[in-house]
């Protein structure tokens, strides 16, 4: 049993402005009038100056397990979600082999349970997404599957993608969508701008997302489907959302704090750890992306953690591959540059990192109400740090906010009512 004093709970529905206690028994949250009178058999956490939060669900992370476990496995990445306040981590399938089916889905799941947080496995949208045979929707549901995506490599094929849209429709799955045009982006290493023209090569234009986003928020429409758009980081991506929402679609669309915190430009200071996929964009479009989360247009926050290794990174921009590692600085950065700002209050980061996410996966998570799993968060926004990657829990530690002076630190992490990280741990 564990007792939380004095902290301030955020949470939807649950007033801010006051102190509160939590009391958690069984891994549930419990109304405090059911504390026992002999207080000995409990672990008292003092949440002083400290607000009280739904642990964050995180629905696009990259563990690389199985296949790259150099990089990543589930255990790290666990560890990595802790540290950041995550206590639920949907895993993309395009690992080696691809979790294409149930068996592999069955996998991940039975190892997951050691893990000291929830880990959703998402299944292939096409057999080893080589977007040319679909997946058993039905099977990879019933054996857990929390969604379907080819994330990495779109689905190039439009009647292939109308098909699964309405196969995902029929059993209620939801398809994420990965949205770049592969003739137009192949596998080129920036946006296509000012930086590509200055570095002399070429780069992946912002319209290369923006026509898939189109075409796939078209399909979601006909079909009826529920479609969410991955890592949306152009202009014309938030407001083709912004008027399909308008139209009745059932389209939801997350974005990465790299998406509203770094521009283009970056990328001459940070080399490969500023190659991302999709790219950084221009300021224009990451202005887009702050006025998409502002007014509801952007659903979530996701991290799209994507480790690599030390020898991976250091290779010349263009052969790098792309991907940063999140987890443990998504929190931070989003208060330093939504809250602390000034642009959104707690409570609607809460939303984007917890609440919402929870909704989109039609899971049990993000509240704090009695009966609810104690998965919460410790955190105080205001507190200082810098970025150091030789601190992360992740394997990995390609990240281009080395050094970074954020504001938000992360506390403790309780998963299923046990404490499964606190920063005195550092």
């Amino acid at each position: 049993m564990l007792l939380i004093m004095n902290g301030r709970i955020i949470a939807p529905g649950i007033k801010t402005d006051h102190m509160a206690d939590l009391f958690i028994k069984d891994g549930i949250i419990t109304p405090l009038s059911e504390l026992p009178d002999d207080r000995r058999a409990l672990t008292v956490l003092d949440a002083a100056g400290s607000f009280i939060a739904p642990g964050l669900v995180d629905m696009h992370v990259h563990f690389r397990d199985p296949g790259f476990l150099y990089k990543e496995d589930l255990m790290t990445g666990a560890a990595a979600a802790a540290a950041g306040g995550v206590t639920t981590a949907a895993c993309m399938p395009n690992t080696s082999p691809v979790i294409d089916n149930a068996e592999a889905i069955a996998d991940i799941i039975s190892r997951a349970k050691a893990a000291p947080v929830t880990i959703l496995p998402y299944a292939a949208v096409t057999l080893g997404q080589k977007g040319q045979a679909l997946t058993d929707a039905a099977a990879l549901k019933a054996a857990g599957a929390a969604a379907l995506s080819d994330d990495g490599m779109p689905v190039m094929n439009a009647a292939l993608l109308r098909e699964a849209m309405k196969t995902a429709q029929a059993h209620d799955m939801l398809i994420i969508s990965h949205c770049e045009v592969e003739e137009l982006v192949k596998n080129y290493a920036v946006n296509e701008g000012a930086v590509s023209e200055k570095l002399g090569i070429p780069g992946r234009p912002a319209v290369a997302e923006t026509l898939m986003v189109m075409r796939d928020v078209m399909l979601a429409k006909e079909t009826g489907a529920r479609l969410h758009i991955a890592h949306v980081s152009t202009a014309g991506s938030v407001e083709i959302i912004r008027r399909a929402k308008t139209d009745g679609v059932r389209v939801t669309a997350e974005t990465c704090p790299q998406y509203f915190t770094l521009t283009e430009d970056a990328v001459l200071t940070q080399g490969s750890m500023a190659r991302v996929n999709p790219p950084l964009r221009t300021r224009q479009d990451v202005d887009a992306v702050l006025d998409g989360l502002l007014d509801g247009t952007i659903d979530a926050v996701a991290t799209d953690h994507a480790p690599h290794s030390a020898a991976e990174k250091a290779l010349p921009l263009e052969k790098a591959p792309s991907g940063m590692v999140g987890l443990e600085t998504s929190l931070a950065l989003t208060l330093t540059m939504l809250y602390h700002t000034g642009r959104l209050p707690l409570g609607r980061i809460v939303e984007l990192m917890s609440t919402a996410p929870s909704k989109i996966l039609g899971i049990n998570k993000g509240r704090l109400d009695t009966g609810c799993p104690a998965d919460l968060i410790i955190f105080d926004p205001d507190e200082p740090w810098t970025v150091d990657p030789d601190k992360f829990r992740s394997k990995s530690r390609n990240t281009p906010f080395k050094g970074m002076a954020l504001k938000g630190k992360v506390k403790y992490t309780i998963a299923g009512g046990k404490v499964v990280y606190a920063a005195t741990d550092i």
